[in-house]
């Protein structure tokens, strides 16, 4: 398309993530149809959850994309663009607990603020924070 600018990066949900959540949703679906009348509703409600975050990584791999004129945000309420001037912050979030590590990308624009993981992004967050820095004007 002619006037239309391709992102530089972008970063996507890794497959092998979708493929668990694809297998949850046919193992709760399973659980659901073999069981008794509690067992049919929390393996259906699980079952639609899992349903729902697959279909929404089928539809909508693309978690984040960066490009010279900003940012491309995807998530739950659809696509949103960012100028690199609305952007006030880009961190890294690292919290321990149960002696696991977690750390989540942390984009601050203003009055919202967007945050990934590795499972969203497919790569460590700390390296896409750092290509996003070197990115930003």
């Amino acid at each position: 398309m002619a006037g239309v600018e391709e992102p530089r990066h972008e970063w996507r949900v890794p497959r092998g993530i979708v493929a668990l959540k694809v297998a949850g949703t046919v193992l709760c679906g399973v659980l659901a149809v073999a069981g008794d009348g509690a067992q049919l509703f929390l393996a259906g409600v699980a079952t639609l959850g899992f349903g729902l975050l697959t279909g929404r990584d089928l539809v909508a791999p693309v978690r984040l994309a960066a490009g010279e004129d900003g940012l491309v945000v995807t998530g739950l309420s659809g696509r949103e663009r960012i100028s690199w001037n609305d952007v006030d912050r880009i961190r890294v979030d690292s919290h321990r607990r149960y002696g696991l590590t977690t750390e989540l990308l942390e984009i601050d624009a203003g009055e919202q603020i967007h945050l990934f993981s590795r499972f969203d992004l497919g790569e460590p967050v700390v390296d896409v924070a750092e290509t996003l820095m070197r990115m930003r004007p």
